[in-house]
């Protein structure tokens, strides 16, 4: 007799770099999955010039999981539903894939669906959760798989990890750490599902807190704001839209920074460029306390370590740094 359980047919959901982990997980999983096609959202133009480009999971299709069906559409209309339906899946899993599915959508998948969420849910429900995370200062996070609802993020929680936080991560670094994790935990939920060992917890919804849709201009520092506030957002907005400032009416990006704990008392303004400490970086007074920079990039200039910068903008020392129209 065999007891062998047959592959789960999955339509995966996700675009950006941050789903490829787990799309590349079920790939190499065949036993477990038989990845039937993945859904994307359309090629567009790239950082320069305008030519179209995939997304990363598209891409990845390409290299990797050739003959895949992969679907790019504007939108989820009855074209898309006739589609998804010929490829004829049992559970679809959706990895920042970015539109909410509808009910109609939805329906097509026997076993339901399930997304990678990279916080404690219900904490953080929405599309930044990790900025958020750092924003609010937390010493823990954490990630979630759970069940796809009709709410954003609602679902009923299948497996859950938290993840410690010292204060010095940065976005780019935890959307790594945590896609790779959370790949590892969705092909798990997958392989329970599979053997019928899945026991999901309903959420509880009176502790939902929500985060939002992060915009460009959001990475403009508040010189009036601590040190602490400000070393947040540097770490929080890495890569996107990045922590900037303006110097001379160019535009600068903070790339990388530390609170400064040795500061003195200064009488200079929020904004005000101190000096440099040879092995903290370029100091700059704050609403409260001093934060050194690190890693800084002036408009059309590349990325340089602080000591290049002071190196190479001779009249950055004693400038001041604000809003453009300052």
């Amino acid at each position: 007799m065999n007891n062998k359980l047959s592959p789960l047919r999955v339509l995966f959901a996700g675009t950006p770099d941050f789903s490829v982990p787990t799309l590349a997980a079920m790939v190499n999983n065949p036993e477990t999955i038989r990845l039937v096609g993945v859904l994307t959202n359309p090629d567009a133009p790239g950082k320069r010039g305008k030519t179209l480009k995939p997304s990363p999971v598209s891409q990845f299709v390409q290299e990797h999981a050739e003959g895949v069906a992969v679907l790019k559409p504007q939108r989820l209309d009855q074209a898309v539903r006739d589609a998804v339906a010929e490829l004829q899946p049992d559970i679809l899993v959706c990895v920042a894939y970015g539109r909410i599915f509808g009910p109609k959508f939805l329906a097509l998948f026997p076993r339901g669906g399930i997304n990678l969420h990279p916080s404690l849910l219900p904490q953080f429900r929405g599309p930044s959760p990790l900025q958020a995370a750092i924003l609010a200062g937390l010493h823990q996070t954490g990630i979630t798989v759970q069940y796809l609802s009709q709410k954003m993020d609602a679902g009923d929680i299948l497996l859950q990890e938290p993840l410690a936080l010292v204060g010095d991560e940065y976005a780019h670094e935890l959307l790594e750490s945590t896609a790779s994790r959370g790949a590892e935990m969705v092909l798990q939920v997958l392989q329970d599902l599979q053997a019928g060992l899945a026991r999901p917890e309903p959420q509880d919804h009176s502790k939902a807190t929500y985060c939002r849709i992060i915009t460009k201009e959001d990475g403009l520092i508040t010189w009036s704001d601590s040190s602490i506030e400000i070393h947040r957002r540097v770490r929080a907005y890495r890569p996107w839209p990045g922590a900037y400032t303006y110097w001379k009416g160019l535009k600068l990006t903070i790339h990388a920074a530390v609170v400064y704990n040795e500061a003195q008392s200064s009488q200079q303004p929020p904004g005000s460029v101190l000096g440099i400490d040879k092995k903290s970086g370029i100091l700059v007074q704050t609403g409260d306390g001093q934060i050194a920079l690190q890693s800084l990039q002036l408009q059309s200039k590349k990325q340089m370590d602080f000591k290049s910068f002071v190196n190479g903008v001779q009249d950055f020392l004693g400038s001041h740094l604000g809003g453009i129209h300052e």
